[in-house]
């Protein structure tokens, strides 16, 4: 008769292996309990930097109750019984026989150091990873009031992260993360964008006077090539102090080689007669939807880079401060678009200069000599 099989048996195989830093957590715990008086040679981590309950609970006993009497220790194993007692109340799992097993798996008890390093390594580029996927979910929260100062707040807290990492593991020149770097970002088209932007370039061929009070507009902030070429022909004209009207672009779209691509020209001159609001408006409208791109593009670098375990966190933390600032050079161009306008000084009153002598007073003071 075969023997009947374990519950969950089957589902072994779908189970993945251990990663690297599980034996390294295994040789730092197993060192610290062979040689507990090693705990003083570890730094930059806490039990939040294991990668499993156990490990945390285990290495938050060993902190807590501190180090035994070295001769003690040797002799008996009363102190990896308190720690086997006190560590069971956060992890059930854990037995005498996996204690032992982690004394056995440490190669040497005085590469405790190392060992620490390399777990606050991987646990760093934890940290890294769940704030870029942090930013990502922001973007796409449809629910959010405000969204582009949500998306910038998780931005910093995303930078504080990339800064605390570079505290600990300061970054070298040219460590460039090995990881390739994705496409480059395309606005995405979020429904409405379309339409917008049609309208935001109408409205600057009705009101050209209005281009120059939205320089912080790009090209790459649309999301269609042909309104960001046609952006551009506006921006030309306006700067040019040229005639600016549907026409004119529409020869200046022509010069510029827009049409190549299939656009007909009475579809560019329809396109750009339904003005409607202020080119502001539509413009900050566009613009947010960049930031909003930037940022998306910005964390899934970043979430690819941490996810590269061939990366340092010395690379890390290049590859993601050149993300991020990529993020903060689009948040400039915001905060000049939504800076409120300076309010005028008032003009101080003209000073009364005293003018000659009138012609009646004139002689009225001869005759009094």
């Amino acid at each position: 008769m075969s023997p009947t099989p374990e519950p969950d048996e089957d589902d072994l195989d779908a189970i993945p292996p251990p990663q690297p830093v599980f034996h390294i957590e295994q040789a730092l715990l197993g060192a610290l309990l062979l040689d507990p008086h090693r705990l003083g040679d570890v730094s930059g981590i806490s039990a939040d930097s294991f990668s499993t309950a156990a490990h945390a609970a285990l290495f938050t006993t060993i902190s807590t109750l501190g180090p035994p009497d070295p001769a003690e220790h040797a002799k008996n194993a009363k102190w990896l019984d308190r720690v086997l007692t006190a560590s069971r109340k956060q992890a059930r799992g854990l037995t005498a026989s996996y204690l032992h097993t982690l004394i056995q798996v440490c190669p040497w008890s005085r590469h405790a150091p190392a060992y620490a390093r390399m777990v606050e390594a991987e646990h760093a580029r934890r940290r890294l990873r769940g704030a870029a996927e942090h930013l990502v979910h922001t973007v796409h929260d449809a629910s959010l009031p405000h969204p582009v100062q949500t998306v910038l707040d998780e931005a910093e807290a995303l930078a504080t992260v990339v800064d605390g990492i570079a505290a600990r593991f300061p970054p070298r020149g040219g460590a460039l993360p090995r990881t390739p770097a994705l496409p480059s970002p395309a606005v995405p088209d979020y429904g409405e964008a379309l339409e917008e932007e049609q309208v935001l370039l109408a409205t600057a061929t009705a009101y050209p006077a209005a281009i120059a009070s939205a320089r912080w507009l790009i090209p790459e902030d649309f999301t269609q090539p042909l309104h960001a070429g046609l952006w551009q022909c506006l921006t030309a004209l306006a700067r040019r102090n040229e005639p600016v009207d549907p026409v004119t672009v529409l020869w200046e779209a022509q010069q510029r080689g827009l049409l190549d691509s299939g656009s007909e020209p009475a579809e560019v001159l329809r396109l750009l007669a339904e003005p409607a609001a202020s080119v502001e408006h539509w413009g900050e409208r566009a613009l947010q939807r960049a930031l909003l791109a930037t940022a998306d593009h910005a964390g899934r670098q970043i979430q690819a880079y941490a996810g590269d375990p061939a990366n340092t966190p010395f690379q890390l933390v290049v590859g993601a401060r050149r993300s991020l600032a990529d993020i903060g050079a689009v948040r400039t161009r915001w905060q000049h678009a939504t800076a409120p306008l300076p309010t005028p000084r008032p003009r101080p009153a003209p000073t009364t200069r005293a003018g000659p002598p009138t012609t009646t007073a004139a002689p009225a003071a001869r005759a009094t000599r």
